[in-house]
């Protein structure tokens, strides 16, 4: 089922071929749904990954009422629900009388992906950041974490979690940065890797830079380095009204695929 659709099923797809299905190394629970035959054993037919985030990557109505029925026999634990907007959006509607109101929801979200050179030529300046760096990439993730989700990822235990997290995609090579006078102007990074696709995200330029396309040449160099490099597939997702960035993706090759749907709390 995770290979049925590589782009749509990355962020899942990931953490199994490096964890597996056991709970505790996979960082949450693998639900799914079968069909059950009048002889022999069912088929599997709905998948849902509950952990950090909710994912529900696919089903029909049934699955979706019973993916929710097991999600409120405890309390929320998820900060967000994301993945395909069919089945976010189902679940969404079986659990909003108990779980809601949501902080947002982000029902139009093109999935695109690219997996030929881009078309935009990629910036130079463009490199993965170096442990050492941190503390100069940091402030702009932060940045950009609270521009992109509205609020800031520090609250609750000083940011520990978060700084704990961006150390961990920088020290596994996947943040990439433009520094200038030791800001960083550009910055992108690779969230989740299956073997076969890279969803980038985090995508961010520094306000006094905007408009003159780092963007576009910042994120054609990590799409140039996850298709060239590591010999994936490079995809991302982007909010339906960011007419800007669904612009410069366009200009880069990315064509959408799919269709995402996030409901953050």
């Amino acid at each position: 089922m995770l290979t049925a659709d590589p782009v749509a099923s990355c962020m899942v797809a990931a953490r199994v071929e490096t964890a597996g299905l056991d709970p505790w190394r996979l960082g949450g629970e693998m639900w799914g749904c079968d069909v059950r035959g009048l002889r022999g054993p069912g088929r599997l037919e709905a998948l849902c990954f509950a952990g950090p985030n909710l994912i529900p990557l696919r089903g029909k109505r049934s699955a979706l009422r019973a993916f929710a029925d097991r999600a409120l026999r405890r309390r929320r634990m998820c900060s967000s629900m994301v993945g395909p907007a069919e089945q976010v959006l189902g679940l969404w509607a079986e659990l909003e009388a108990e779980w809601g109101p949501a902080r947002e929801v982000r029902a139009d979200q093109p999935l695109m992906s690219i997996s030929t050179a881009p078309l935009v030529a990629p910036d130079p300046g463009v490199r993965q950041v170096r442990p050492d760096e941190l503390d100069r990439y940091l402030p702009a993730a932060v940045r950009m974490f609270i521009e992109e989700v509205g609020i800031d990822p520090r609250i609750g235990d000083g940011g520990a979690g978060y700084r704990a997290r961006v150390a961990e995609l920088i020290a596994a090579g996947r943040a990439f940065a433009r520094f200038e006078g030791g800001d960083v102007v550009f910055k992108a990074e690779i969230g989740a890797m299956s073997g076969s696709v890279g969803q980038i995200q985090g995508v961010w330029v520094h306000p006094d830079r905007r408009g003159h396309g780092l963007g576009a040449t910042g994120t054609a160099a990590v799409v140039r380095r996850l298709v060239s490099g590591m010999g994936r597939t490079a995809s991302l997702y982007v909010n339906g009204y960011n007419a800007p960035a669904r612009a410069v993706y366009d200009r880069i090759g990315f064509a959408q695929v799919g269709q995402y749907a996030t409901v953050l709390f």
